[in-house]
């Protein structure tokens, strides 16, 4: 009879499954995606200095010392 002291050792554990492949991307992709964030960074940042008003538009008056087109100041 087969004590606890006198069983034999437990089984080691499965191997665990090999890790898939890391993705890999080409230097063309990564190339296209860096110019395309640049692209639309710099359309942002060139649409962002024009908006001067709000959505209610201007609510100030404007001062003015030169002559208009129709001779008014």
């Amino acid at each position: 009879m087969g004590g606890i002291l006198s069983s034999s050792p437990p089984a080691p554990p499965p191997a665990p499954p090999p890790a898939p492949a890391a993705p890999t991307r080409s230097d063309a992709d990564v190339r296209a995606a860096r110019d395309n964030e640049r692209k639309r960074r710099l359309a942002a940042a060139g649409r962002q200095s024009t908006i001067l008003t709000s959505g209610r538009g201007v609510t100030e008056d404007v001062v003015s010392s030169k002559p208009t087109l129709l001779g008014g100041y």
